[in-house]
């Protein structure tokens, strides 16, 4: 009698119960609409902030967070050109249309032209006004603190305070910049203001000079968060309306603007589009693979249930735990079909003793097939289970997310394919392969591959390089990043200016840090300029100390005038300061330190407001020097104040999360090296483990020899990698124990699952380029192991332990 043809439909299985399958797709289809009833926009987040913990311990991780939602991160600049042979800047009246067009729009909450001088000069006229109040108390604090330091007698300070300023007052006008003050000297020989000047001039910074015509540059603040959808593409609309408007002034404009909401959305849409082909090429290559390994490939549809089943199951879970996901759970925990499909082969193919079975078609044969492949399947998903798990005890909600994704997902991907398989199917039938030769031209193999292995271990693993950059998440984009710097040059930040943050439980504590910073700064970096809007006010204690130290000083616009005119001025010239003095002495009006500061905070505008906050949470100063980073030197902690590298400390955060997930996944293998010995024996168990681990070790030499450098996902794809390759492992040595070949299911699953992971190594996306390269490595690492493991003597050499 010939045998049954094994792409025809068994007959026994046609009256078989439909309902195993029926149930399992009515669930599916609740989970399904319950998905549909959420609100994916408020669960899924695609803001990278997201990433770093609300309650994040490291307080300036924190403070970056909280950065990233305030204003600096809502700032948008543009830059207005006039046509290509102009040799003067845009109109003002085309200029004032796109202000004017911006500020009528919700998308933004301020506007600026930078080169308008009105609000810089009101600024200027409120501490020229009030500079007895604002800036008088800390030149004092400074000259008494400098006069101290001499030793000199107490009775003294007067005269050597008067003969200082006026020393200092002829050296300022010696210089050529001084021209513009002169009118200013007979109220103001202190000089309080010129240092105010030259730091609004360090922190406006100035249009590099060139032969063309300077554009307008366009300062804003947008009202949303620019890591949020409200804060992309409505602020391009808005932009874009006013060009229009202006161009109903002057046709000739064209406009270049940057925003970190720009970056944001070009990402989005790269990704997605970067993803679509992705998988679309990775379904193909899957798709071709199943065609060369498999008769019948069309019967490989069979799967997809199990895949979409064990994705919709894991969604669930993951938006029923957490009450926001970062939209990177979803596209890395989506790799789990991966092992999803593992377990529908192991279920669907037949095993090596099915294959030469001729009544291996029967509901008797696919019963018996199930209940011998339900211990290593079952001990497989336990363990990456297990994993998994472990990984909901990361710091990082990136990290806990996918745990529970990849987990749930994992348990639901065995429960699917144990019901959608519960109705008999005829098996999947492999084709015939070669395989690697046996007897001592297969001892040769193995030795040879044993000796490349340890070699590559050896050699590899001593250069393995770890960094961590937070720009991995998204789609480079160098136009952007060119346009971006170019246009930041243009408002005077070329990259040689290091920005600090002082921050505090309130402002008048963070000016105190403030002054500390300053004098540290001072003796770190001699000669370089620091600019502050908290220099613009007084320490409290300046501030409650002025009316005692001026009340010693009384008569002293009469002493300074003695030492004036020994250095040439006429002491009478000097009147309006003589008066303005004595009002200070007099001052009953004197507003307490808080209003001081509330007074002033209206006229910090545009760029200005950026440099001092308050908050319920705390205080905080920025302050720009004009000296370039240097990472090696960091302020002391008594300043309270750090450098604000953004893209360093996120680094710096993500190395550290690193580190918590590699102790984590120790501990995974610890458990899954005590599972498999307790379960399996230490011959059988020592197979499982070692085979894995190894496949791991080999990856990691390869693509440290190839020069990669490693990073957090590395060591996410590692660890989906073991999972994997642990299954291989088991099946290995279950069919070892029968003194059996393996499987076929792990063939069709490690090639497929290798074409998968190999195409998304070729990704633009960083992250997603380095998972694909090592599970892909890991995976046919593995392979070959099992291959060359299959080949060894010794069938039912590995016996299970009792």
């Amino acid at each position: 009698m010939p045998p049954a043809d094994p792409t025809s439909p068994v007959p026994s299985a046609r009256g078989a119960s439909l309902w195993p399958r029926i149930v399992l797709l009515l669930v599916l289809a609740l989970i399904g609409a319950w998905l549909a009833t959420r609100d994916h926009r408020a669960s899924i987040s695609t803001n990278v902030v997201d990433l770093i913990p609300a309650d994040e311990r490291d307080p300036e991780a924190h403070l970056l967070r909280s950065l990233a939602t305030q204003r600096q991160s809502r700032v948008v600049l543009a830059l207005l050109h006039p046509a290509n042979d102009a040799d003067e800047p845009p109109s003002p009246a085309a200029v004032e249309a796109f202000v004017n067009r911006l500020r009528a729009d919700p998308a933004f909450a301020e506007v600026q032209d930078v080169d308008d001088p009105t609000d810089r000069d009101a600024l200027g006229r409120f501490l020229f006004e009030e500079r007895m109040r604002y800036l008088l108390p800390g030149w004092l604090a400074a000259r008494r603190q400098a006069f101290e330091a001499t030793g000199a007698p107490a009775d003294t300070w007067p005269e050597w305070l008067a003969e200082t300023t006026a020393t200092e007052l002829s050296r300022f006008l010696a210089r050529p910049e001084s021209g513009a003050y002169r009118d200013l000297v007979s109220s103001d020989p202190l000089l309080l203001l010129p240092p105010v000047a030259a730091a609004a001039g360090l922190l406006e910074g100035d249009a590099p000079a060139d032969d063309a015509a300077p554009p307008a540059r366009i300062w804003a603040l947008s009202s949303a968060a620019p890591l949020d959808e409200a804060g992309q593409q409505p602020v391009a609309d808005a932009l874009a309306a006013a060009l229009a408007a202006a161009r109903a002034v002057d046709p000739s404009l064209t406009m270049e603007w940057t925003g970190v909401g720009r970056f944001a959305a070009a990402s989005r849409a790269g990704i997605q589009q970067e993803l679509s082909t992705l998988n679309l090429a990775s379904i193909l290559g899957v798709l071709v693979v199943t065609c060369l390994l498999v008769r019948a490939p069309w019967r490989v549809a069979h799967l997809l249930p199990i895949v979409g089943g064990s994705l919709v199951i894991a969604w669930a879970a993951v938006t029923l735990v957490f009450d926001r996901v970062h939209v990177l759970v979803f596209v890395l925990g989506a790799l789990l079909a991966g092992t999803a499909v593992d377990y529908g082969f192991h279920l669907f193919a037949p095993g090596s003793d099915d294959n030469n079975d001729h009544d291996g078609d029967g509901p008797d044969s696919t019963s018996r097939h199930r209940r011998k492949v339900l211990k290593p399947l079952a001990m497989s998903c336990f363990t990456t289970v297990v994993g998994f798990s472990l990984l909901t005890f990361s710091e990082l909600p990136l990290l806990r997310h996918i745990g529970v994704f990849v987990a749930a997902g994992l348990l639901g991907a065995l429960g699917v394919a144990w019901l959608w398989f519960a109705t008999p199917l005829p098996p999947l039938q492999p084709r015939a392969w070669p395989g690697l030769p046996s007897g001592p031209r297969g001892t040769v193999w193995r030795r040879t591959a044993l000796v490349v292995a340890i070699i590559l271990i050896a050699v590899g693993l001593p250069r393995v390089h770890w960094h961590d950059d937070i720009r991995e998440l998204q789609l480079p984009t160098p136009e952007l990043t060119a346009n971006d710097d170019a246009i930041r040059a243009r408002f005077g930040d070329t990259g040689d200016r290091t920005l600090y943050l002082t921050h505090a439980a309130d402002l008048a504590s963070a000016r105190a840090a403030l002054a500390r910073f300053n004098t540290w700064h001072d003796a770190t970096f001699p000669g370089a300029s620091l600019a502050s809007a908290g220099l613009l006010i007084p320490t409290a204690a300046a501030y409650e100390e002025q009316p005692r130290i001026l009340a010693g000083l009384r008569y002293f616009p009469a002493v300074l005038g003695k030492h004036l005119q020994t250095e040439g001025y006429l002491p009478e010239a000097f009147s309006p300061f003589a008066d303005v003095w004595r009002d200070a002495v007099f001052d009953d009006d004197r507003p307490s330190y808080a209003d001081l500061i509330a007074a002033l905070q209206p006229h910090l505008n545009g760029q200005l407001g950026l440099l001092l906050d308050t908050s319920p949470d705390g205080a905080w100063l920025i302050s720009i020097s004009d000296h370039a980073g240097d990472e090696a030197v960091a302020p002391p902690a008594e300043t309270a104040t750090l450098a604000i590298n953004q893209l360093q400390s996120l680094n710096q955060l993500f190395t550290r999360y690193r580190s918590n997930a590699l102790h984590l996944s120790l501990a995974g293998l610890t458990l899954l090296a005590i599972s498999v010995l307790a379960l399996y024996g230490w011959r059988a168990g020592r197979l499982i483990f070692l085979l894995p681990a190894g496949a791991t070790l080999v990856a990691f030499g390869v693509l440290a020899l190839a020069g990669t450098t490693f990073n957090l996902f590395h060591l996410l794809g590692a660890f989906l990698g073991v999972c994997l390759s642990h299954d291989y492992a088991i099946f290995l040595a279950a069919a070892r124990q029968d003194g059996a070949p393996p499987p076929a299911s792990i063939r069709l699953s490690a090639l497929t699952t290798a074409t998968s992971f190999g195409v998304l190594a070729t990704s633009a996306i960083p992250v997603v380029a380095a998972l694909g390269q090592i599970v892909a490595l890991i995976v046919v690492v593995a392979f070959v192991a099992v291959e060359l493991i299959a080949v060894a003597p010794g069938p039912g050499a590995l016996r299970a332990a009792p």
